[in-house]
């Protein structure tokens, strides 16, 4: 049975969630972040005699959590939530899910078939060369920030969300004002970028990582990354990401630095 989120399930659906924390940070941010009622209104959740089998979030993307029993009701439920632009979650429970739609939903344009999410805490974070200053962006950066980020998704996913999307650059300036957007300098010049994505108690997942081309290939991506989570290690037990399986420079980047395998993501997009 598929119920919308309640007072009665949202502890049960965080209990839930909480054990998968790095697969399912989204959710529990959600859940435990973003009190306005438009997210709160897309979370489902699927009980079997009360005891949560699944979470999930329908908006533009969905956001999956589910046992295999729960997958055949999430489907029937998601042929009344149509629209989304991307499925995500645990690589199994996507790939059960699309199984389960695939005969009436539109293909997918992109599948990323295996991303792997990696984590790492204050134990495994290696030494570093501290040749890279770290700060979080300021406004004055925005335009820099927005148009690496453009270019990461541009590769990354095969579109340019610059191109009839005002909303992007607005999103990009939001998040440099509270403080997610995170920048590497090297004499002055901007050399690695990232932003602080979903978190909840257990873990900060990174996002939009990227190093401009012409600053590749000296080091300074590990210097920055390590460095960065250097800082945010303070504040969050542990940081995660993920990365498709075929890029292999930028695991190999997160190794330097000192994340491990944790999980495997699947993400269609539409």
């Amino acid at each position: 049975m598929i119920e919308p989120l309640s007072r009665a399930t949202r502890e049960p659906a965080l209990r839930y969630l909480a054990r998968s924390p790095y697969l399912n940070v989204f959710l529990s941010h959600v859940l435990m972040h973003d009190p306005a009622p438009p997210a709160q209104r897309s979370i489902a959740v699927a009980l079997k005699r009360d005891a949560v089998m699944g979470v999930a979030y329908w908006g533009r993307q969905i956001a999956l959590a589910a046992e295999p029993s729960a997958i055949p009701a999430f489907a029937e439920y998601g042929r009344t939530r149509r629209g989304e632009r991307m499925i995500v979650g645990a690589r199994e429970t996507v790939s059960a899910y699309w199984n389960a739609v695939r005969d009436w939903h539109a293909p997918p344009r992109l599948v990323r078939d295996r991303q792997l999410v990696m984590v790492i805490d204050r134990a495994h974070l290696r030494p570093y060369e501290h040749r890279v200053a770290v700060r979080p962006a300021g406004i004055g950066d925005w335009r820099a920030v927005a148009d690496g980020s453009a270019e990461m998704v541009r590769q990354e996913l095969e579109y340019d969300p610059r191109r009839g999307s005002p909303e992007f650059g607005a999103g990009i300036r939001a998040m440099i004002e509270r403080k997610l957007w995170w920048i590497g300098s090297v004499d002055g010049r901007p050399c690695f970028f990232c932003n602080i994505g979903p978190w909840c108690d257990r873990t900060m997942q990174l996002q939009g990582i990227w190093t401009p081309p012409a600053m590749r290939g000296r080091g300074l991506a590990t210097a920055s990354l390590a460095a960065i989570c250097d800082r945010l290690l303070d504040v969050s037990p542990t940081l995660s990401l993920y990365v498709n399986d075929f890029n292999a420079a930028a695991i190999a980047l997160y190794r330097r630095v000192g994340f491990e395998h944790a999980g495997d993501f699947q993400t269609l997009l539409f």
